[in-house]
């Protein structure tokens, strides 16, 4: 090949790959980053699946998000001086609209997992959770093991897409296991008997056994995980992650997250 035939397109393509390193550096030094964008916007958009007390459960009356997990992103939005707005989203949808963007930051009794950090981002942990039974109180003596449960004639039943399925599959392949699309009715099942157990988290069993005296919660001070709640971000969202894990720190240090747990969890101050 002729030299200047060489140079010509080797200077085209240094020209090119310029050109192409400089608009990669532009649209990364010009995009807003998500602190800035939801200061930005005005508006902090909190992903919420409204199906979890005592943390985040929609009111079908007034249309309001209530709860130890609602009430934290109000306290958050108001931090941030924006106004709040929660945006709709399932269990089995949760981390595909995380990572669709489709909000800021998602807050509804999320536990913290490596799948889910290999996948967006966590915030510290807030409030501590765990596996455990919920099941009718005459039953409470009755179901205090994976083994007692994992058993062809126990009925396990289970919303879809959350972890509460997830265990439930991996630790009672023997058990009846049926999945019910409706979360908060699920207590009620299995209080009526159409239902022998559900698997679920420490907050939410101690929450319906305090609220019906039908149910019991055998295992609270012994559950068969342990974990932390946190919130859930989409990838790119370092700066946001930033902003909540020192407002949590600060919403810790001032026994904020003690009052939510007094009035939301009934639980008494440290």
């Amino acid at each position: 090949m002729d030299r200047r035939i060489f140079g010509k397109r080797f200077a085209r393509l240094l020209g090119g790959l310029c050109l192409l390193f400089l608009l990669v550096f532009v649209s990364c030094a010009t995009a807003p980053d998500s602190l800035s964008a939801v200061r930005s916007r005005g508006v902090l958009l909190v992903g919420a699946t409204g199906d979890y007390r005592p943390m985040s459960y929609l009111e079908p009356e007034t249309g309001a998000y209530v709860g130890f997990d609602a009430a934290l992103a109000e306290d958050l939005a108001a931090e941030l001086g924006v106004r709040l707005e929660f945006v709709p989203t399932t269990w089995p949808t949760l981390m595909d609209d995380t990572l669709a963007g489709k909000f800021d930051l998602a807050v509804c009794g999320i536990t913290i997992t490596s799948a889910r950090k290999e996948l967006a981002l966590m915030s510290d942990g807030y409030l501590a959770n765990g596996k455990t039974v919920l099941c009718r109180a005459e039953d409470a003596a009755k179901y205090t093991s994976l083994a007692a449960i994992d058993r062809p004639e126990v009925r396990v039943m289970e919303n879809p897409g959350g972890l509460n399925e997830k265990f439930a599959r991996a630790n009672l392949p023997r058990a009846t296991l049926t999945i019910h699309p409706v979360n908060e009715e699920i207590p009620g099942l299995v209080a009526s008997g159409r239902a022998d157990v559900m698997i679920t988290e420490i907050l939410e069993a101690e929450y319906y056994a305090s609220q019906d005296p039908r149910l019991a919660a055998p295992l609270l001070k012994s559950p068969f995980t342990h974990g932390e709640l946190g919130f859930l971000l989409p990838p790119g969202g370092e700066s946001l992650l930033e902003y909540v894990n020192a407002f949590l720190a600060k919403e810790r240090a001032a026994g904020r997250l003690d009052e939510l747990a007094e009035q939301y969890l009934r639980r008494r101050r440290p």
